[in-house]
């Protein structure tokens, strides 16, 4: 037989089942379910920060969120992934790690149909869509839709090159440009016609490999068809008596030309 819960403190437990909220905010209508909800809610009005840090000053309304900012200065994190052992200083954080396991992506674009798995991502996939860049170069005005983006563009003018070559010595703005230029010295190519999701026959991959996912995709028009803008102008200037080694790039994938600054490639020194 179960008890009956009586009493002040057994009618608000109720309340939390029958999602009661009678404690009402005069400043912005919202309800809550406990007394302590609200007074916890208005210091957001007032801006009262009683819960301050002894170690960098900053102060929060909630003790709560005081205890998580503590986290950061003594490194505990007590959330622990039980698939791949990572720990996380916040439950909202483990949460959005453990999608990378279950696969799992609810917030969806209502545009386009893609799924991802956290909300910021969702937020920055949407600025495709509405051209949004809300993040602006002081130095040069140009604009983006992600400060990743912004981060990496003022190293145009720091002329800052942090990832460098352990091979040859070179630097490189972006980690990605010194990745596609390592395979230069490696002789990787991890880009393999016929493991692309292509929608030609399997009698017609032939298995070539490429440096680059770039000249995968320019190789792929010798089984497709297409003719892309660049190679439809080689077509047009195939009188010229270098014009047909430069189209045989098309097929080969060759790019000899590479940019000093980002390592990226060119079939022709006039793209460069």
């Amino acid at each position: 037989m179960h008890a009956v819960v009586h009493g002040v403190g057994g009618d608000l437990h109720m309340m939390v089942h029958a999602e009661e909220k009678p404690y009402l905010c005069t400043h912005c209508s919202k309800c809550f379910k406990t007394i302590a909800y609200l007074r916890t809610h208005l210091k957001v009005h007032t801006g009262e920060k009683p819960y301050r840090c002894e170690q960098c000053g900053r102060s929060f309304s909630q003790a709560s969120n005081f205890k998580t900012h503590q986290r950061t200065h003594t490194g505990e994190k007590p959330y622990r992934c039980e698939q791949c052992g990572r720990s996380f200083a916040q439950a909202s954080h483990l949460n959005t790690h453990q999608r990378m396991h279950t696969g799992e992506k609810p917030y969806r674009c209502e545009q386009c149909g893609r799924s991802f798995a956290q909300a910021s991502h969702l937020k920055t996939h949407q600025r495709m869509h509405t051209g949004e860049k809300p993040y602006q170069c002081e130095q040069c005005g140009s604009s983006f839709s992600e400060t990743g983006s912004l981060k990496n563009h003022l190293k145009i003018h720091t002329g800052e090159k942090p990832f460098r070559c352990s091979y040859c010595g070179r630097g490189f703005s972006r980690a990605s440009y010194l990745t596609a230029h390592r395979r230069i010295h490696t002789g990787e190519k991890p880009y393999r016609c016929g493991q692309c999701g292509m929608t030609f026959s399997q009698s017609e991959h032939c298995g070539k490999s490429f440096s680059r996912a770039s000249y995968l995709s320019t190789h792929r028009s010798v089984h497709t068809g297409e003719r892309p803008y660049i190679w439809r102008r080689v077509l047009q200037t195939l009188h010229l008596p270098h014009a047909l080694t430069v189209h045989q790039r098309v097929h080969t994938g060759e790019k000899p030309y590479v940019c000093a600054d980002c390592g990226e490639g060119f079939k022709t020194a006039l793209a460069v």
